[in-house]
Parts: structure tokens; C-alpha cells; sequence
């Protein structure tokens, strides 16, 4: 069983929220919450903000990662960055595809889904990776923080993102790829453990290189492009590409919940009024 085990908690001047850091055996790193607008009972995802991850992913995250599980006419879905037809046309003519019955290559149509990017030095593909990636867990594997807070699939990718910092003095100088405090899936050399085999960093070492940073891109709405600001606008985006219908399951949710509380209600009072003539009756 993994040791699971509190190493540090900590704030981080990353962004808006607490940082909860675990060591590497911990597979939790320095995770920052930040206050997405998606979260919650009630909450939704933000239209600007996805059309602004989605440019990200475009010109920064498309070359190296693929979505081959996201259909791109989803982009023009209500909920979603709603981006209109016209534009969604011109978007996926841009992509090609080897059609299945010439055997030929030909623009995608915004039927056809996201491409899938593969071969050496390419990333994950991220259709699902929000969901896939827990952001948070709780002390010895009991999931507190996850009750309280969520998986944090979106705030684990927000934290890795601008997680790249100065390798620890104890890292070797061979050591493979670029140190992040919340990256966690790598080895930990032997020079950065305690005497028993404990990791004493916070992160490890990722292969890909630091890739948001301030004004990696230019926003077409004239938002500030601070590396902070891309890196929550991406992470929601990929929030959206894994659960697209969010927004609708918690409506859903809530009606489901409103109709059995009104249930309940109704079954008590004629409960009552059934029982009503037979209480206080004494039997022979």
C-alpha cells in the first residue's frame, strides 16, 4: 500500500488559493485550489474563459497533444466556448484527416473529432485528462480533501503548469527533464531521499519543458495574458473537453433532488393522514 503522508502545508504565491503539498509517494505535490467558476452545486463554466483555454490549446497544447475523444462541433455547443458555425467550419478545415473509405486526405468537417497527436516527444492526449488527474487527496488515502474540495483535475493541471522551479540543491546534475513541485509521477533521484527512502522535495522531474508563460499568447478579447491567467484559462478548457455536459448534469441533479425532497414531503403528510383515526387507539 502506498505511504501516503502530510509532508507540508503551505501557502504558494502562484495564485488565489491555498496550496496543499504532499510528498512525491503522496502522488500530490503542490497543488493550488483555485476558485474556478465551474465549481460547486451551482456552478457553470465561464463562455470567455473557454474560448480563451481553447485558443491556448490551439496555438500552445494542439502541436504535442491530441484530443481524439472531443468532436470538434462540440466548441459551438451551448455551456461550452459556443463559437459560432462559421467559424467552427473554418477551425476544423484547418485540420486534416485520411478519410476512411478513399484513403485519402481531406479537411476535417466539424463532425469529425480533434486529431490524435502521437510519436516521439509527443504529450498525453488530453480529451479526458481532467478527469483522470486528482488534484486532491486526503491524509492515508480517506479522499477529506477530495469530499471538501473535489478530484482537482483542473487545478492539478493549473499547478503543474506553473509549477517549474529551480531544481533542489540535492538533484544530481544528470537528472532527466525540468523540476516541478507538482508533478509527482516521476523517480526522485536517491540524493533527494532521507535515510528512509522518504522523498524530501515536494515535486519531481517532468519531460516537458515550462510551455505558458506571461504573453505566450496575445487573447483576442484584450485579456491580460499573465502566465497565471493561461494557465487557469487551459485548465478549464480541459475541464470542459473531459465533462462538456456539466452544466446540465448538476440542473439535472438539482431537480432530481428538489422532486424527492417535495416526495417526501408529500408521503409524510399522508402518512399522517393515514394513520391519523388509529393513533391514540388502545387495542384489546
Amino acid at each position: 500500500m502506498r505511504n501516503l503522508f502530510i509532508s507540508a502545508v503551505a501557502s504558494l504565491a502562484l495564485g488565489t488559493g491555498t496550496a496543499f503539498a504532499l510528498g512525491a509517494e503522496g502522488h500530490e505535490g503542490s497543488i493550488v485550489d483555485v476558485a474556478f467558476s465551474f465549481e460547486g452545486p451551482f456552478g457553470t463554466y465561464d463562455e470567455a474563459q473557454l474560448r480563451r483555454g481553447f485558443q491556448v490549446f490551439n496555438e500552445v497544447c494542439a502541436s504535442c497533444h491530441g484530443m481524439k475523444y472531443v468532436p470538434i462541433r462540440s466548441l459551438g455547443d451551448e455551456g461550452g466556448p459556443a463559437i459560432p458555425a462559421d467559424q467552427l467550419r473554418d477551425y476544423a478545415a484547418t485540420l486534416s484527416i485520411i478519410d476512411k473509405e478513399s484513403g485519402e486526405e481531406r479537411p476535417r468537417i466539424p463532425a469529425d473529432m480533434f486529431p490524435t497527436v502521437v510519436g516521439d516527444g509527443m504529450g498525453p492526449d488530453l480529451s479526458v485528462i481532467a478527469k483522470g488527474r486528482a488534484g486532491f487527496h486526503g491524509p492515508y488515502g480517506l479522499g477529506i480533501n477530495q469530499l471538501l474540495k473535489g478530484m482537482g483535475g483542473a487545478e492539478y493541471i493549473y499547478s503543474v503548469l506553473v509549477g517549474y522551479e529551480e531544481a533542489p540543491a540535492c538533484a544530481p546534475d544528470d537528472a532527466e527533464g525540468y523540476y516541478n513541485v507538482a508533478f509527482t509521477a516521476g523517480g526522485v533521484p536517491d540524493a533527494c531521499k532521507d535515510a528512509k527512502g522518504v522523498s524530501t522535495v515536494a515535486g519531481t522531474w517532468i519531460a516537458m519543458p515550462q510551455m505558458i508563460t506571461d504573453d505566450v499568447v496575445t487573447y483576442a478579447d484584450g485579456t491580460p495574458a499573465s502566465a497565471h491567467q493561461v494557465a487557469e484559462d487551459i485548465s478549464a478548457f480541459l475541464m470542459w473537453a473531459a465533462e462538456p455536459k456539466l452544466a446540465a448534469r448538476k440542473q439535472a441533479g438539482f431537480i432530481a433532488v428538489l422532486m424527492l425532497t417535495l416526495l417526501s414531503v408529500l408521503l409524510y403528510f399522508s402518512n399522517k393522514q393515514l394513520w391519523a383515526p388509529h393513533k391514540g387507539k388502545k387495542t384489546a
